[in-house]
């Protein structure tokens, strides 16, 4: 394992800090060049409820009543709940957090989580989002079930554009950290990539959870 490791810190709030690891890394759809850890975001309580609150001022104008948290996010998601009900359209609204399953890439709701998303303005948070596949995927979901998107939001995220669209429907995309924060951040697909074809060996598989060397 590559030992070029680094903390990034978010210039909106110190509170906001992400572990950035050099190295060949493979993903669910991609090969990247870095490791980006968010545990710290997703697990303590100040660094969460601190990246909330810069999510919520990007969508304080957007009603929401529904946000569907993906990557174990769900912590960062009530609190984003919290931080919307307090300003802005969404003032005393009784939002929702929700976790759905993924089946073979798509997004799945049981029968008792659909009534939160169908004909409700829904909200997608996620930890990391280096191709967009996955956001792409998850906002499909959402209209699949009858749900209206409002917006995307990501701890990491590559250079895909301010915004994304899906289903049909177009909807803005917020990061805290982009990949030019970390320099030189490459992702190529798993069959095009340089650093295989030079015999480098993959460092670890990597996910939601963290990563596990090879």
């Amino acid at each position: 394992m590559n030992n070029d490791t680094y903390e990034l810190i978010s210039a909106r709030s110190r509170k906001v800090a992400i572990q950035i690891v050099h190295g060949h890394f493979a993903t669910q759809h991609s090969h990247v060049s870095h490791f980006i850890d968010v545990t710290r975001v997703k697990s303590e309580t100040v660094s969460a409820r601190a990246a909330a609150r810069l999510f919520a001022a990007r969508f304080a104008n957007e009603p929401v009543d529904t946000v569907i948290t993906l990557e174990r996010t769900k912590m960062i998601g009530a609190f984003l709940a919290e931080e919307l009900a307090k300003t802005g359209l969404n003032v005393d609204r009784n939002i929702a957090v929700i976790t759905p399953e993924i089946t073979k890439e798509k997004m799945f709701l049981r029968d008792n989580l659909v009534p939160y998303v169908k004909n409700k303005r829904v909200l997608l948070l996620t930890a990391t989002a280096t191709t967009g596949m996955t956001l792409k995927s998850a906002l499909e979901g959402i209209v699949y079930y009858g749900g209206v998107p409002a917006g995307a939001a990501t701890v990491f995220g590559d250079e895909f554009g301010d915004s994304i669209s899906a289903g049909g429907i177009t909807v803005p995309v917020e990061r805290l950290f982009f990949a030019k924060d970390i320099g030189k951040y490459d992702s190529y697909s798993s069959t095009d990539c340089p650093l295989c074809k030079k015999g480098v060996k993959v460092d670890a598989v990597v996910n939601s959870y963290g990563y596990s060397k090879l």
